[in-house]
């Protein structure tokens, strides 16, 4: 079966156009990419479902949510929820997409709270998963505990993953380094029957870390920011300085080719998106700037996810995790009733 995927045509920086072209190259490879946008758009024989509204990336999620159901956004993930797709895909407004799933798809029974799982390339070996990369700003140890076992599942489903190994991100290395979250959270994971190989620290994550690092969601936002930029940066640093000098251009064209398999494996176009975990659905946030590339990416993401019965994995599995977690955590003198 052909999987439907849900494309907001509004979300992005680059306009309707560069996601109507990825959302194309995607059907190419045997996606249906189901388009959410004004009915004036040209889907290039693709489906259109009209949405005349728009959330933009200035506005607040869950107001911009609220006074906007019909907008792209909010369109796509309804289908979603109403069966009329099999997952969706938004580079538009992070939080509004937040908003709009929980509105929409609600959570998987069990689940605290969802969170986003990026895959994070890696400069040799298999990719690793950080996640939270930015769902929730504030989290629980109980929560972060959740977050590994979800974060185990995406790396078995979809990286393929046998067993995979588990580090929380910290300032150090030592159990006992970290702020009060952290500790607790560690604590957790050592007591859990997950594959927890202690803390990690932010340095080691383009080095393979572990195949999940997991974090709160403020924390790994700005890690995963701080990466993308800095590769981004180095890059084109090198590309400028490579092409200053004749005897530069000379050196470029012998280390072309390992130039650029180092550029596509660090480049975070090459998965397109992050999957927002713990929904009752499939949801694939992309780059706010994605490429048309970046797109298609993340639109076989999602049908990826679907393919894989990541959704059903994670109910088969976390349920009764949920109450060993909070068991857990009450267990902790400073832990806190779950809201």
């Amino acid at each position: 079966m052909t999987v439907r995927v849900a494309v907001d045509a509004l979300g992005g920086d680059r306009g309707p156009d560069e996601v109507i072209v990825g959302a194309v190259e995607a059907s190419e490879a045997g996606v249906r990419p189901i388009l959410f946008g004004p009915g004036e758009l040209d889907p290039h024989g693709l489906d259109l479902v009209a949405a005349a509204q728009e959330i933009s990336m200035e506005e607040k999620p869950a107001e911009a949510v609220r006074a906007k159901p019909d907008s792209s956004l909010v369109a796509a993930c309804r289908a979603v929820g109403e069966g009329r797709a099999e997952a969706v895909v938004s580079a538009g407004n992070t939080g509004a997409m937040l908003a709009a799933c929980l509105l929409e798809l609600r959570r998987l029974p069990g689940v605290m709270r969802p969170a986003i799982a990026v895959p994070i390339p890696a400069i040799r070996g298999r990719p690793s998963v950080l996640i939270d990369s930015g769902a929730n700003a504030d989290a629980r140890p109980e929560h972060l505990l959740q977050f590994a076992y979800m974060g185990a599942i995406f790396a078995e489903e979809i990286l393929g993953i046998s067993r995979p190994s588990v580090r929380l991100l910290s300032i150090g290395e030592e159990p006992e380094k970290g702020n009060q979250l952290t500790l607790e959270a560690h604590e957790l994971l050592a007591g859990s029957d997950l594959r927890f190989d202690g803390n990690a620290e932010s340095r080691d994550l383009l080095s393979g870390a572990a195949d999940v690092v997991v974090c709160d969601g403020f924390t790994g936002n700005i890690a995963l920011k701080l990466m993308e930029g800095t590769i981004k940066s180095v890059l084109n640093a090198l590309r400028e300085e490579i092409t200053r000098t004749r005897r530069g251009r000379a050196g470029g064209l012998l280390i072309r080719g390992a130039a650029r398999g180092l550029r596509d494996r660090l480049d975070p176009d090459t998965y397109g998106g992050a999957y927002l975990l713990g929904l009752n659905g499939i949801a694939v946030i992309a780059h706010g700037n994605s490429s048309a590339h970046a797109i298609a990416n993340a639109i076989e993401l999602a049908a990826r996810g679907v393919e894989h019965n990541v959704v059903g994995r994670l109910a088969e599995r976390l349920p009764d995790r949920r109450n060993a977690v909070l068991t857990s955590a009450r267990s902790q003198p400073d832990s806190r009733q779950e809201e």
